[in-house]
C-alpha cells in the first residue's frame, strides 16, 4: 500500500481545517513536527485549539494557500470545484482524500484501528487511556474530544498510535493497521455502499487486511459471522466469547462486573459510566489490551477513572430538578442504547424524555422506518426537523417520518412533533419538571439545546418574578 511519507518534513494544507475529522489530522501532523496550514469557510472554537497546535489557519480559502506545500488534504465534504484543490491540480501539488492522509500517519507508528457502527469513539478512547495507563505513551485521532485529556488528537512519538477508522466513506480500507477492535456491524451509509451486504463485504476486506490482533463482539450478529471467518479474538456478554463481561451490577450512574477469558475469571471492572453498550466498549478495549501484553490490573485502573467523551451521555446541567444531558446517539442502536443506560442508570430519573433531530436527508429517506423500536425507553419521545449535514433537501422527507415510524409501531407512545427550533425550546422549558432527566440527541446543532432550554427556562422564573419596586409602591 502506497502511502505519503511523513519521515521526513513536509508542508501539508489542510482544507476544511474547522471539520472534527481534519482538525484532529492537522494536530497530529503538527505535533509530528510538519509545516501544516488550514483553511475553513468560518471561524469556530475548535480552530483555537487547531491554532494552538500550530497550524497556520485561514479563514476563507484562497488559491494562494497551496503554493509551497508539498501535498494537501480534504475531506469527503469538501467539492472537486473548491478553489484550493482545483489550484493544487494546476500547480502539481499532490491532494489526497484525509483517509490517505490518516493512512501516511498511521504508517508511522504500530497503530491500531477502532472500527463499527457505533461505540467507536469511546472505545477508542478507553483504549488509548488504558495503554497511557501502562506508560505505553500512545499518539491518537478520535472522533471526539476525551473528557481525561480535553482533546481528540495528539501525537506524542510513542509507538502505539490509536485511531478511528471510519466506515463512511470506506477510509477504513485506505489504514495500514496492526490490529483492529469492531465493535458491531449496522446499517447505515447505504447511500456509498448501495446495501447492507455491500457495507458488510466492506468490514470483511477490512479484517482481512489485518495481521495482528482482531477483537470483536460477538453480542453482534454480524461481528459473530465475521469473527468466526477471521479467526478473531472475541468479547461481549455472550457466555460463548473469548473475552466475558458478566454480572453487571449498576448503581448511581456507575457500573461494575466481572471479566471472564475463556472461562477463567480475571477480576472485577468499576466503570462510572451508564449503560451496558459502555459494558461492551470496555470488554472490548481491555480485550486489545490484553491481547498486546497490557496487565488486566493496568486496564482495570485506567477504566475506573474514564471521565467520557463529550457528546457521550454529556450532563450539561442540572436546573431546577430537571438534569439536561446531550449525547451523539444519531442511529437507531445508538439511541436505543442511550435511553436504556438512562433508564437503567439508577440514578433515581422519574421520566425520561428524548428530543431527537434525524440527520441527513438521504440517511431518513431509507432508514426512518428502522427507527419505530429506539425510544421504547422513553417516556416522552419529541421530535424535531432533519438537519441536513450538507445533504440535498428530498420531497416529502421530514423528521416527521421517524415520528410516523415510531407511532406506527408503537400507537400508545407519547410523542410529540416540533419541527421548529424556537417552539421546541418553549415546549421543554414549560413542560420539563422536576426528577425528569432531558436527552438530545443527534450529530448536529441539537448539541446546543440543553443551554437553549435551561437559558430559556431562568427567563421564565425571571417573568414570574414579582418587582420589588412595584411591590413597595403598591
Amino acid at each position: 500500500m502506497n502511502t505519503f511519507d511523513l519521515a521526513q518534513p513536509r508542508a501539508v494544507h489542510v482544507i476544511g481545517v474547522g471539520g472534527p475529522g481534519m482538525s484532529a489530522i492537522a494536530i497530529a501532523l503538527a505535533e509530528m513536527g510538519h509545516t501544516v496550514s488550514g483553511s475553513d469557510i468560518r471561524d469556530q472554537s475548535v480552530l483555537e485549539r487547531v491554532r494552538a497546535a500550530g497550524v497556520d489557519v485561514h479563514v476563507g480559502h484562497s488559491r494562494s494557500f497551496v503554493h509551497g506545500r508539498d501535498a494537501i488534504t480534504y475531506s469527503t465534504a469538501i467539492p472537486e470545484q473548491n478553489i484550493e484543490r482545483e489550484e493544487a491540480i494546476a500547480i502539481g501539488v499532490p491532494s489526497m482524500h484525509r483517509s490517505g492522509m490518516l493512512a501516511a500517519i498511521c504508517a508511522q507508528a504500530k497503530s491500531i484501528g477502532v472500527a463499527g457502527t457505533h461505540g467507536k469513539t469511546s472505545t477508542a478512547s478507553m483504549l488509548m487511556l488504558i495503554l497511557a495507563e501502562a506508560g505505553w505513551r500512545p499518539s491518537f485521532v478520535i472522533g471526539g474530544d476525551v473528557t481525561d485529556i480535553g482533546t481528540g488528537a495528539q501525537w506524542t512519538g510513542g509507538e502505539w498510535f490509536v485511531v478511528e477508522a471510519d466506515e463512511s466513506d470506506g477510509s477504513h480500507l485506505a489504514l495500514p493497521l496492526h490490529a483492529t477492535i469492531l465493535t458491531n456491524v449496522e446499517a447505515d451509509f447505504l447511500d456509498f455502499y448501495g446495501s447492507l451486504d455491500e457495507l458488510i463485504g466492506g468490514f470483511d476486506r477490512y479484517l482481512g487486511q489485518i495481521e495482528g490482533p482482531k477483537v470483536l463482539c460477538l453480542d453482534d450478529p454480524v461481528c459473530a459471522r465475521l469473527a468466526e471467518q477471521h479467526d478473531a479474538t472475541t468479547y461481549g456478554m455472550s457466555p460463548a466469547a473469548d473475552f466475558v463481561a458478566r454480572n453487571v451490577r449498576v448503581d448511581n450512574g456507575a457500573a461494575t462486573f466481572d471479566v471472564l477469558h475463556r472461562g477463567k475469571p480475571l477480576g472485577s471492572v468499576e466503570l462510572p459510566l451508564r449503560g451496558l453498550h459502555n459494558v461492551r466498549n470496555a470488554t472490548g478495549a481491555l480485550a486489545m489490551a490484553l491481547s498486546i501484553g497490557v496487565p488486566f490490573e493496568t486496564a482495570v485502573a485506567a477504566l475506573a477513572k474514564f471521565g467520557g467523551v463529550a457528546r457521550r451521555f454529556d450532563i450539561r446541567g442540572i436546573d431546577d430538578g430537571v438534569t439536561f444531558v446531550d449525547d451523539y446517539a444519531h442511529l437507531p442502536g445508538e439511541i436505543a442504547a442511550v435511553l436504556a443506560a438512562a433508564r437503567a442508570s439508577g440514578d433515581d430519573w422519574r421520566r425520561v424524555i428524548a428530543v431527537f433531530q434525524p440527520n441527513r436527508f438521504n440517511r431518513m429517506a431509507t432508514m426512518s422506518p428502522d427507527y419505530c423500536d429506539a425510544f421504547v425507553d422513553a417516556d416522552v419521545i419529541v421530535l424535531t426537523e432533519i438537519y441536513p449535514s450538507g445533504t440535498a433537501p428530498i420531497p416529502g422527507v421530514t423528521g416527521k417520518l421517524v415520528v410516523n415510524a415510531v407511532l406506527d409501531a408503537h400507537p400508545g407512545s407519547t410523542m410529540v412533533w416540533m419541527p421548529r427550533r424556537d417552539d421546541l425550546v418553549d415546549y421543554l422549558a414549560r413542560t420539563l419538571r422536576a426528577g425528569d432527566v432531558c436527552i438530545s440527541m443527534g450529530c448536529g446543532d441539537i448539541s446546543g439545546l440543553p443551554e437553549e432550554v435551561q437559558q430559556r427556562r431562568a427567563a421564565l422564573r425571571q417573568d414570574k418574578t414579582p418587582d420589588p419596586k412595584r411591590l413597595r409602591s403598591a
